[in-house]
């Protein structure tokens, strides 16, 4: 098709209402029965309900931060050819105002996540020594700073975003490129540090320089698999026009299966590193996720985070078609394996600090994921309803409808 052809999204740009009205009630509906088992989970076991809570906050806060780090180096690089899935992503990562809500029963609930917020723990001589660092006021005040950073971030690009589908003012794009750089070096540190605060200090003896960067790995391949399921969905109901096509789907799958390689590649740098030091202070957090049928999801991870999605992607012919539906899925899904095995290994059964934990999943698991997600999804459903599906007044636009892919 000639560019001269190609078409913008007809009328406003808004995907039907009863599309839109459909997707927040689905994840209404999930909220609702989320926060019914999440209850009934807190009422039950406290102690599982904060590692249960905790793992469904970090996955969708993970995909969020995706998105956001998506939609900034869009700006950075001056991109063209995501200036149609692009909308898609500021959509997500307006989902950190929500987090910042969902975040709160992490607070309440610290003495049960944390060891080092409780007296046995900082009785510790190694936990003593990071207690610099480690104290609550100041691990407070540091999400406090996080949730103010992505915040601010999300929300300034989404609204010049928006402003300009009524302007079309150019000066926004170049106001946008100019925040990029600086947001780009806020993001990377404020995703790190989050990492090792809410993260790695579960096992506050522990350590690693690459576990901020693993963090983010997964954040952003979880990110590109929600909006390679979306591009899908827009191309073959033609919302986006000729501003989002099998090449843009195309483009979305090379980036999927990129950092599913990349994902892969600083998972086994950490691992490969800590196993050939072979210092037991290091091991120790291996061996809590191998032992007492943790095994399990550990060779998950491996067969399902990076091997079979990188022979269902590794093809052209899965790109563009809804071969790509089936690795991306299978991408979100070990995601959630991803993070559950970060963080439940670290559970400990009240009155028995020393025992570790078999794997065993429990109904609140269920309920503490469920409730996240369709916060979540109801809170970016909103923007769905009532946002044209592309940045109709980009200058881009017209570069973005020429993308084509070759090979």
């Amino acid at each position: 098709m000639s560019a001269a052809t190609k078409k913008l999204p007809t009328g406003d740009g808004l995907i039907p209402k009863e599309k839109a009205e459909a997707l927040f009630k689905a994840f209404a509906g999930i909220a609702i029965i989320g926060l019914a088992l999440a209850g009934a989970g807190f009422a039950t076991d406290r102690a599982r309900f904060a590692f249960s809570w905790l793992t469904g906050f970090v996955f969708v806060w993970t995909i969020c931060m995706g998105a956001l780090f998506f939609v900034v180096i869009h700006h950075l690089t001056r991109a063209s050819w995501s200036v149609g899935p692009r909308r898609v992503m500021e959509w997500v990562s307006q989902g950190l105002v929500a987090c910042a809500v969902l975040f709160a029963p992490i607070v309440l609930l610290g003495k049960e996540l944390f060891l080092w917020m409780r007296p046995e723990g900082a009785a510790d001589h190694l936990i003593h020594k990071k207690a610099a660092y480690l104290n609550q006021p100041f691990w407070l005040g540091r999400a406090v700073l996080f949730f103010v950073i992505w915040v601010a971030l999300a929300t300034f690009f989404y609204k010049n975003s928006r402003a300009q589908d009524s302007s079309g003012d150019r000066t926004l794009s170049e106001k946008m490129q100019g925040m990029a750089a600086p947001a780009t070096a806020l993001f990377a540190l404020s995703i790190s540090f989050a990492g090792f605060d809410w993260l790695m200090s579960l096992d506050a003896a522990w350590y690693s320089t690459m576990f901020g960067v693993y963090v983010f790995a997964g954040s952003i391949v979880s990110s590109y698999a929600v909006l390679a399921i979306a591009v899908r969905k827009i191309q073959l109901n033609r919302w986006g026009g000729d501003v989002v096509t099998v090449e843009h789907q195309h483009d979305v799958g090379k980036f999927l299966f990129g950092f599913v390689v990349f994902w892969a590649y600083i998972g086994f740098c950490q691992f490969m590193l800590i196993w050939y030091a072979n210092i037991p202070e290091e091991t120790i957090w291996y061996r809590h996720r191998w032992e007492h049928g943790w095994n399990v999801p550990s060779l998950a991870l491996f067969l399902g985070h990076f091997i079979a999605p990188f022979l269902i992607l590794l093809s052209r012919t899965s790109k563009r078609s809804g071969g790509i539906v089936l690795g991306a899925g299978l991408v979100i899904l070990m995601h959630f394996v991803d993070v559950y095995w970060m963080i439940m290994p670290s559970f400990r059964l009240p009155g028995l600090p020393n025992e570790p934990v078999h794997f065993a999943p429990s109904w609140i698991d269920l309920g503490c994921l469920l409730a996240p997600v369709g916060v979540v999804g109801a809170w970016v459903a909103r923007k769905v309803a009532t946002d044209p599906i592309i940045p109709m007044r980009d200058p881009y636009l017209p570069e973005a409808m020429k993308a084509e892919n070759l090979v």
